[in-house]
């Protein structure tokens, strides 16, 4: 797909928690430009702004809360998901390919 980088698995499904298993991360850099990690899929999907991710204080638990980081799936995996921690992980992990 063009303007979407696809970005290698984070770190290796066996190692994540279930709620962490099926999620696709999107950090959307500039209009049909966006970075990506996980299973197209996926259940959960989270997407967030360049700048926001990139914030010295960013956490995926505030930004979701005030309606920066967006996620679509099921409520109790994408809270699952954030309450792990693997979401500011993988984000971050994400966000330094940019």
């Amino acid at each position: 797909m063009p303007g979407r980088t696809a970005v290698g698995d984070v770190s290796s499904p066996d190692a994540l928690p279930a709620a962490e298993r099926r999620v696709q991360y999107r950090i959307v850099v500039a209009k049909k430009d966006e970075r990506v990690t996980g299973d197209d899929d996926a259940e959960v999907v989270f997407t967030v702004p360049a700048a926001d991710v990139t914030a010295d204080d960013f956490d995926a638990t505030v930004a979701f809360m005030r309606g920066v980081l967006k996620a679509a799936g099921p409520s109790g995996a994408v809270l699952a998901a954030l309450k792990s921690g693997g979401v500011d992980r993988s984000l971050a992990e994400l966000a330094t390919t940019i």
